[in-house]
C-alpha cells in the first residue's frame, strides 16, 4: 500500500508540480525512510493513517542515529510534501505535519562534516610521520565503521577480523557488537601496525592496544581530540568538530545515501528506542553488503 502511494506521489511531484529530477528523488528519499520506520515499529499503519506522534517518533529516531539537525529539516521539508499531496488528493483529512517544527540548527550535536571535508582532512595528515600514519589509521576508522571515540581507543588487535571485514566493538554498558570496516581503514590500519606499531617500545597492559602513543601507552581521548581539530584547522574548516563528528557523519552520509535504518542502527550499536525491540538480528553479510554500497569511502579504496 504505502509503495503504491509513493508511486503516485511521483507522478504528483513530476507532472503536476514538475519539479527537477534530482528534486523529486529526494522527496521520495524521505518519503520511503518514513515507510522503513513505519515498517519497524507498525507494519499495518497506513499512509492515511499516520499522525504527528508517528512523524515526531521518526524524527526522533533518525536524530538519535546521528542525522544532523540539517538533513533532519531537509527530510522534513519532504515529509510536509508528501502528506500535502495526500491533502490534495483528498485522501487524509487533516496534515500531521502542520505542527511539526524542523529541528533547532543550533542544537548540541557536532557539525557533520561533508565527504569533501573528510577528504580534506585526511589529505592534511603527513603520512611520511609515524603519528600521521597512526592518525590516517584512526581517522579512517572513525569515519568507515561509526565509533565511539572509546571503542577507537579500545579496540584490540586480536578483535580485527580484516579477512572476514568486520571488527568486535565493546560499546557501551560492556555491550560487543560486530561492525564491518571499510577497505581504506582496514589498508591504512595494517600499514600502521606493520610499520609503525611494531617499532614501538609497547608498554606492560598495552600489548593487545592497537591505538598507541610513540611512548608505547594506550592513546587519551585528548590525543584524539587535538588531533582532530588540529587536522580540520589545516584543511581550512571552521566548523566546530570532535571525534564524535565522525560518527554523526557515518551516519548521515550512509542514511542519505540510502542505507538501510536499521543495519545503520545496528553498526552503531544503538538500543531500540521504542518500547519494543524494533529489528532482530541483522545477517553480517548484509551489514557488509550496507557499507560497501552506501559508504562514500568504501566503494573503492584508495592509495
Amino acid at each position: 500500500m504505502w509503495q503504491s502511494y509513493i508511486n503516485a506521489f511521483k507522478n504528483y511531484l513530476k507532472l503536476e508540480r514538475s519539479l527537477a529530477e534530482n528534486s523529486v528523488e529526494a522527496y521520495l528519499h524521505d518519503a520511503e525512510k518514513l515507510y522503513e520506520f513505519i515498517l519497524l515499529t507498525n507494519p499495518a499503519l497506513e499512509p492515511t493513517q499516520v499522525t504527528e506522534k508517528e512523524l515526531m517518533n521518526f524524527l526522533g529516531y533518525v536524530g538519535d542515529l546521528g542525522l544532523s539537525a540539517h538533513s533532519q529539516a531537509r527530510m522534513l521539508s519532504g515529509l510536509k510534501s508528501f502528506f500535502k499531496y495526500l491533502l490534495f488528493e483528498n485522501l487524509i483529512q487533516h496534515d500531521p505535519t502542520q505542527l511539526l517544527e524542523a529541528p533547532k540548527l543550533g542544537r548540541k550535536l557536532p557539525d557533520t562534516l561533508s565527504f569533501p571535508e573528510i577528504e580534506a582532512m585526511l589529505a592534511a595528515i603527513d603520512l611520511s610521520t609515524p603519528g600521521g600514519t597512526r592518525d590516517r589509521a584512526m581517522l579512517e576508522v572513525l569515519y568507515s565503521s561509526g565509533l565511539r571515540v572509546s571503542e577507537l581507543l579500545g579496540l584490540r588487535l586480536t578483535n580485527c577480523y580484516f579477512d572476514a571485514g568486520f571488527i568486535r566493538v565493546l560499546g557501551k554498558g560492556d555491550k560487543v557488537r560486530l561492525v564491518p570496516i571499510g577497505q581504506d581503514a582496514m589498508h591504512y590500519t595494517r600499514l600502521y601496525v606493520d610499520h609503525v606499531r611494531s617499532q614501538l617500545d609497547v608498554q606492560k597492559g598495552d600489548e593487545d592496544t592497537i591505538f598507541l602513543n610513540l611512548r608505547g601507552k594506550q592513546l587519551s581521548r585528548i590525543s584524539v581530540f587535538t588531533t582532530i581539530k588540529k587536522l580540520a584547522a589545516q584543511a581550512g574548516i571552521k566548523k566546530t568538530i570532535s571525534p564524535h563528528t565522525f560518527r554523526h557523519s557515518f551516519a548521515t552520509h550512509l542514511i542519505e545515501g540510502g542505507a538501510d535504518l536499521r543495519a545503520v542502527q545496528q553498526m552503531l550499536g544503538h538500543e531500540s528506542i521504542t518500547t519494543t525491540e524494533i529489528y532482530t538480528h541483522l545477517d553480517r553479510d548484509y551489514l557488509q553488503q550496507t557499507l560497501r554500497e552506501y559508504h562514500p569511502r568504501s566503494r573503492s579504496r584508495k592509495g
